[in-house]
């Protein structure tokens, strides 16, 4: 194969696609809904960043301003942990309107994360939402498919194809050529969406352009270009097997439907099918049954803490609790909570795994779909996914976690013994600068090795397809005939 043709091929496609006027038309379109998406993702990221921000400050203050009070009572009152959006949501919003932003943290319950936009919407956010992202995964390729269908299969029916053969060309030239061309054509494309990024980091986002953010952006600039790469060598090699341009056109488009709407909806009911999850109710009452089953600290002729009660007092040498020299409800709170928790823990984790489990089918199912599989990898790296959401949610509960253990230590140690259960009253409190001691809650976003982690193998299903794209395009090469 020599290069010299290469070249000539790939730069012939590229000045016949250039000079088409059909192909102005597609990229004044392609730019008016690359504006269009970027002013309503930078817009909706600065918005939902903004507020969440004000909300978390708002949260703090309310926390601080609590008077003197008994710290089992503050547990109670609880604080909010709002969720920040990644900086690059604003090229792959993924999966961020469907999942909740704020979660309400308080002793003894684990609430779920509430108040996605999805909830709020008309109904529209059913079809998706346009992002620079579903642009590059869904648009580009059909306008790849569209102008370069005919690459080819015209050079066929015209006779050129015929000649270029006989004077010396080689298919494996041709291919790799057009394949080139195509693919320089999809540079057009990608390069005003990679600088309305740029403009949205730069310019209307406040975060600071770390080393990982910048990692972040150039592994999602390389995986993109493997997938226009994959994209236009299916597109040429459709094209060299098809006898008429029209036919080409045909099987490019009912590969975007197979590619597009049949494989990733097909996988997600297979997952919903096999992988069935218990809904809200089964869930929290399944952990209720578990805590009265290992001990309820709010009972008090629960079997397990009457057995705490005489082993802690057998310990201290007294009979009475109120001769410990600390406060015993603040002691049976923070067992209770220490119980409670890990049984969240283990329930949710269960229900975590059923969650990946339905996933797993879509992610698995990139190994026949590159279009499954950059997807994947986009809302990973961008930090859009599923696995960030866990990542918060964890924060979250930890923090409550936290919050609520603390809560019972200032309870064991500033509450008199004497004052065994009870929380009402002016007597028994803490100054209210303890509120101030505990930390605020800071939302802090995942390591890239763990996003890579989650992304590992649709990382590896692209790499497949790079070079299921070349076999294709030498298998082509071998079979291919001028006629």
């Amino acid at each position: 194969m020599r290069k010299t043709n290469v070249k000539l091929f790939c730069r012939n496609l590229w000045d016949s696609l250039i000079a088409l006027k059909s192909f102005y038309v597609l990229y004044l379109l392609f730019l008016f809904l690359t504006a269009y998406s970027a002013i309503s993702s930078i817009s909706n990221y600065t918005i939902q960043n903004s507020l969440r921000e004000a909300h978390q400050i708002k949260a703090r203050a309310s926390w601080e301003a609590n008077p003197d009070k008994h710290p089992h009572r503050m547990a109670h009152f609880g604080t909010f942990a709002f969720r920040i959006s990644p900086p690059l949501s604003i090229f792959d919003n993924g999966i961020e309107n469907y999942i909740g932003n704020t979660v309400f943290l308080e002793a003894h319950q684990q609430n779920s994360v509430n108040f996605s936009e999805a909830t709020f919407s008309t109904g529209a956010l059913r079809f998706g939402e346009l992002s620079l992202a579903f642009l590059l995964q869904i648009i580009l390729p059909l306008i790849l498919f569209f102008i370069g269908f005919s690459a080819v299969a015209q050079d066929r029916e015209n006779g050129t194809l015929k000649v270029l053969l006989s004077q010396g060309a080689q298919w494996k030239e041709i291919l790799f050529g057009k394949t080139l061309g195509l693919f320089m054509v999809a540079q057009l494309f990608f390069l005003p969406v990679l600088l309305v990024v740029f403009l949205g980091l730069f310019v209307f986002s406040t975060v600071e352009m770390d080393v990982s953010l910048w990692m972040r952006i150039g592994l999602l600039c390389l995986c993109y270009l493997s997938f226009f790469f994959i994209v236009s060598a299916l597109t040429i090699a459709v094209s060299a097997r098809s006898k008429q341009a029209k036919n080409a056109l045909l099987k490019l488009m009912g590969f975007w439907l197979f590619f597009v709407v049949f494989l990733p909806k097909s996988a997600q009911s297979l997952g919903n099918y096999f992988f069935p999850t218990p809904t809200k109710l089964t869930f929290n009452a399944a952990i209720e049954q578990e805590v009265i089953e290992k001990g309820d600290s709010h009972n008090p002729n629960d079997p397990h803490y009457n057995q705490l009660r005489d082993s802690v007092l057998a310990v201290h040498k007294v009979t009475k609790t109120a001769d410990l020299p600390f406060n015993y409800s603040g002691f049976i709170m923070r067992e209770g909570e220490k119980i409670s928790s890990q049984l969240y823990r283990k329930h949710l984790k269960d229900l975590v795994a059923i969650y990946q489990s339905q996933n797993s089918v879509t992610k698995y199912s990139s190994l026949i779909n590159p279009f499954t599989a950059i997807k994947e990898l986009s809302i990973c790296i961008a930090g859009t996914d599923f696995t960030t959401f866990l990542n918060f949610q964890d924060q979250a509960d930890a923090y409550r976690y936290s919050l609520a253990q603390t809560m019972n230590e200032l309870q064991m140690e500033f509450i008199s013994p004497k004052r065994e259960s009870g929380s009402e009253g002016k007597k028994h409190v803490i100054d209210h600068e303890h509120w101030e001691e505990f930390a605020d809650f800071v939302h802090q976003p995942m390591p890239l090795s763990e996003s890579l982690a989650s992304a590992a193998f649709s990382l590896f299903s692209l790499l497949f397809w790079v070079f299921v794209a070349l076999g294709i395009l030498n298998t082509t090469a071998k079979t291919a005939t001028a006629l």
